[in-house]
């Protein structure tokens, strides 16, 4: 690889590829946790270096319960990058963000259940700050460029992700509304955390395809209503991709890339070499 690509998309439901890649290389990956999903596609969008991840695997092999969150982080980390915007499907949980709708989410609820949420295991403990899960700047920058194709976007909201891969019923449904959730997803978490966890910039697009299953005149969501809102919004999500890339800056303003500063509480004395080897990625920039 050439160039440190300036921004990661990890794909989700029906985004598998980026068609207009150039340049494209791929790149096999292992990880201390792994391998990911897929092997990340490295290329060039509007002459700038890009990587895309396929968060499910080639032909969505892996639920969302199955994908290893941690190896899709971590590769993405070591190839060099600081920004990640995750393309996901989204159920609505609020009548005014509709179907065929995007949404740049600002808060985050964690409701999954069976997932390694954290790098740092083995005698090696950090406490990340999350208050706020999605960078603030990547975030407005992302919302401006889905903006600017005139599709219709919501700038804020709070996603609820659930453990999945069914879906809610209806109980549940009412519940997360209840809650105040906008929208409902399988993937975010502990993605974003993960993120945070590397010192990434996250942020996502999220393609609203269904009302759930609360929306008493609608019909329950299905696989198929999903696929077909992102097979209509696959091109309002290329060209967004293309406006931020047009406009991101190289130099990051926001505080992510700091995040591990002050979150070690276990002395440096006592992690073990091999956790120390694991994380070095991660952690030799304040452990050295």
């Amino acid at each position: 690889m050439d160039e440190r690509p300036i921004l990661a998309i990890i794909g989700g439901s029906g985004i598998y590829q980026m068609s207009d890649l150039e340049n494209v290389q791929e790149i096999d990956v292992t990880t201390p946790f792994g391998k990911p999903s897929a092997p990340i596609v490295c290329g060039t969008i509007e002459g700038k270096p890009i990587a895309f991840l396929a968060r499910h695997g080639e032909g969505h092999r892996f639920s969302p319960s199955e994908v290893n969150y941690r190896a899709n982080i971590y590769a993405l980390k070591s190839l060099g990058v600081e920004r990640v915007v995750s393309i996901s499907a989204v159920g609505s949980l609020r009548e005014d963000y509709a179907p065929g709708e995007l949404v740049v989410p600002d808060g985050l609820f964690d409701f999954t259940r069976n997932r390694k949420r954290t790098f740092f295991e083995g005698n090696c403990v950090a406490h990340i700050s999350v208050a706020d899960p999605f960078c603030n700047a990547l975030s407005e920058q992302l919302f401006q460029a889905v903006q600017a194709t005139g599709a219709a976007v919501h700038r804020g909201g709070t996603m609820i992700t659930i453990e999945g891969p069914r879906f809610s019923t209806r109980s549940e449904s009412n519940v997360f509304r209840s809650w105040g959730m906008s929208i409902i997803g399988m993937t975010t978490s502990p993605e974003a955390f993960l993120a945070r966890e590397a010192e990434m910039c996250y942020a996502v697009m999220a393609h609203v395809t269904d009302y759930d299953v609360w929306h008493i005149s609608e019909t329950p969501v299905t696989v198929e209503q999903v696929i077909q809102v992102l097979n209509r919004n696959t091109a309002i999500a290329q060209q967004a991709v293309r406006n931020l890339l047009r406009n991101l800056k190289t130099e990051r303003t926001c505080t992510c890339g700091l995040a591990l500063a002050n979150a070690f509480i276990t002395r440096k004395d006592v992690i073990p070499p091999e956790t120390r080897q694991r994380l070095s990625l991660l952690i030799d920039k304040y452990f050295e």
